[in-house]
C-alpha cells in the first residue's frame, strides 16, 4: 500500500526533491568523475581482478581503443568452443558449465554425473515454502518474487551465516538447483492472482536437466521437445555469466565484500538484473519490437525503418526514452559473440514460421541503428547487436510469456554470481567502497521556529 498524501503537501515535497537532488553536469567534468565507472573513451574503470571470466571487445593500441570482434571466456574457455563442443557432441551443456565456473576446471564424466545428481536432489523447496512465501503473497513482478524467495531461504539454512568455502559451494549450489522451481512457483502464482488464470504445478523430475526442468514446469501439459530444451539449454549457457563488472555481478560483490550472507548478496544481484538497462533489457526489446511491428507498414522498407529508429532515439517514438534496445554494448564493439550465436539459431528455428519476418525486422534494425544513431546525435560510435537483442525472440518462439524472459536470464546468470561471490569471499578482503566528491557547501543550522 502506497503512502497517501494530500495534493498539496505532495506538490511542495516533490518540488524540494527536484530542487536538491539534481546534480549539474559541469561537476563531473570539474572532479574527473568517471559517470558509470566508465572512462572517457567507453572502457570500464578496472575496479577489480577476476579469474573468472574474460569479456573481451576491443584491445587499447598505443593508447587508442581499437575495436575488434567480440569473445567471451568462462574460466579461460572460449564459449564459442565451448558452445560447438556440446552441440557436436548433442546434449545438455548448461549443468558442465555451472560446474565450470564454480569449480574452475571442466568436469569428468563421473564428476560431471555426481554434479547432475547434486542439483536434481536439491531442487524441491523446503516443505511449506510455496504456500507460505509464494502463494501467500504474489507477486505481479516474477523478478521480484525471485528476489524475496531467495532471501526467505535463508530461514530455512540451519547455519545461514557460515562462510566457510564448503558452506559457499554447498548455499549456491542449493539456490542454482531450486531457481528453476522457484521462477514456476512465482509464474504459476502471478498468473492465479492477478490474471485469472488457472494455477497448475507439477513434480520436479530429478532426470530433467535444468532446461528440460523449466519447460517441463512451465507448459501445462509438460510436453516439450528435444530441440527446444537444447535452444534454451544454449541461452543459458550464453547467459551464465559475463566477468565481474556487470552490474548484478559487481552488485553481488560489493554485498558479498560487507560480509553479508549470501542469500543478501543473491538477492542484490536478482534486483539489479531486473533493471531494464541489464537484464530487464531482454523485454523492453520485445516491446520495442512490438511497437515497430505496428507502427511501420512495410518491414523490408528500410527507409521506412530508419525513420522510425530515427523518431526513437528523438523521444517521439516507442517509450520515448531515446533508446534503441538491444543496440550497443559496454565492453562489445564489432559483435557480441553471444549475439551471433543466438541469431543464428534464432533463424533455424523461425525458417518457415510466422517469426521469420520478425526476425527479418530485427536485422533491420541491427543493419541501420548505427548510421541513424550517428546522424541523429552527430556522435561516431560503434554499436553491435548486444544479446537480447534475439534472446527475446528466442523465449516467444519456445512459447514462454515476455514476463519470463528476465527470470531465465536469472536462472542462468546466478550460476555467475555465485561464482564470483565465492571468489570475492576468498580473495576479496576490503568492503568495496569508491569515493564521492561532495560539493553542497556548509550552512548554518537555524531553529525551527526562524525557517521560512
Amino acid at each position: 500500500m502506497k503512502l497517501k498524501l494530500e495534493e498539496n503537501t505532495k506538490r511542495i515535497l516533490i518540488e524540494k526533491i527536484e530542487q536538491h537532488n539534481v546534480i549539474d553536469p559541469k561537476y563531473y567534468s570539474r572532479y574527473d568523475v568517471k559517470r558509470g565507472l566508465r572512462n572517457a573513451d567507453g572502457t570500464g574503470v578496472v575496479a577489480g581482478i577476476t579469474n573468472i571470466c574474460n569479456v573481451h571487445g576491443y584491445v587499447m593500441n598505443e593508447g587508442e581503443k581499437q575495436n575488434i570482434d567480440g569473445e567471451l571466456y568462462y574460466r579461460g574457455y572460449n564459449i564459442a568452443d565451448i558452445v560447438s563442443a556440446i552441440e557436436t557432441e548433442d546434449r545438455f551443456g548448461f549443468e558442465e558449465v555451472v560446474y565450470l565456473l564454480l569449480m574452475g576446471n571442466l568436469p569428468t564424466k563421473n564428476a560431471l554425473r555426481a554434479f547432475d545428481y547434486a542439483l536434481a536432489t536439491n531442487r524441491e523447496l523446503p516443505d511449506g515454502f510455496f504456500e507460505d512465501m509464494i502463494l501467500k503473497a504474489p507477486s505481479r513482478n516474477i523478478m521480484n518474487k525471485i528476489s524475496r524467495s531467495i532471501l526467505a531461504l535463508y530461514s530455512y539454512d540451519d547455519a545461514p551465516e557460515a562462510k566457510s568455502p564448503e558452506e559457499e559451494l554447498m548455499t549456491a549450489i542449493s539456490i542454482i538447483a531450486k531457481l528453476p522451481v522457484i521462477v514456476a512457483s512465482a509464474y504459476q502464482a502471478k498468473r492465479r492472482f492477478y490474471d485469472s488464470q488457472t494455477l497448475y504445478m507439477h513434480q520436479v523430475r530429478p532426470e530433467e536437466s535444468t532446461a528440460e526442468t523449466l519447460l517441463s514446469l512451465l507448459r501445462f501439459d509438460r510436453k516439450y521437445t528435444f530441440e527446444e530444451a537444447k535452444l534454451l539449454d544454449l541461452m543459458l549457457m550464453l547467459h551464465a555469466e559475463h566477468g565481474g563488472g556487470n552490474n548484478s555481478a559487481f552488485a553481488c560483490r560489493v554485498l558479498t565484500s560487507s560480509g553479508t550472507d549470501p542469500y543478501s548478496a543473491y538477492s542484490a544481484a536478482v534486483g539489479a538484473l531486473k533493471g531494464p538497462l541489464h537484464g530487464g533489457a531482454n523485454q523492453k526489446i520485445l516491446e520495442q519490437l512490438d511497437y515497430l511491428k505496428a507502427n511501420i507498414r512495410n518491414w523490408h522498407d528500410e527507409g521506412e525503418v530508419r525513420d522510425m529508429l530515427k523518431k526513437i532515439l528523438l523521444k517521439e517514438a516507442g517509450d520515448r526514452s531515446g533508446k534503441l534496445y538491444g543496440m550497443g554494448h559496454a565492453v562489445y564493439t564489432l559483435s557480441d559473440p553471444r549475439a551471433v550465436i543466438l541469431k543464428r539459431e534464432a533463424k533455424k528455428l523461425a525458417a518457415g514460421t510466422e517469426y521469420e519476418e520478425e526476425i527479418a525486422l530485427l536485422e533491420s534494425v541491427e543493419r541501420n541503428a548505427q548510421d541513424v544513431f550517428a546522424s541523429v546525435t552527430g556522435k561516431e560510435k560503434t554499436l553491435c547487436a548486444n544479446v537480447d537483442m534475439y534472446s527475446g525472440m528466442c523465449y516467444r518462439m519456445l512459447g514462454f510469456n515476455d514476463e519470463l524472459c528476465t527470470p531465465m536470464f536469472a536462472t542462468a546468470r546466478i550460476a555467475g554470481w555465485a561464482a564470483h561471490r565465492i571468489e570475492e569471499r576468498l580473495t576479496g578482503g576490503r568492503i568495496i567502497r569508491p569515493a564521492y566528491k561532495a560539493v553542497s557547501k556548509p550552512k548554518a543550522y537555524s531553529r525551527l521556529e526562524d525557517r521560512g
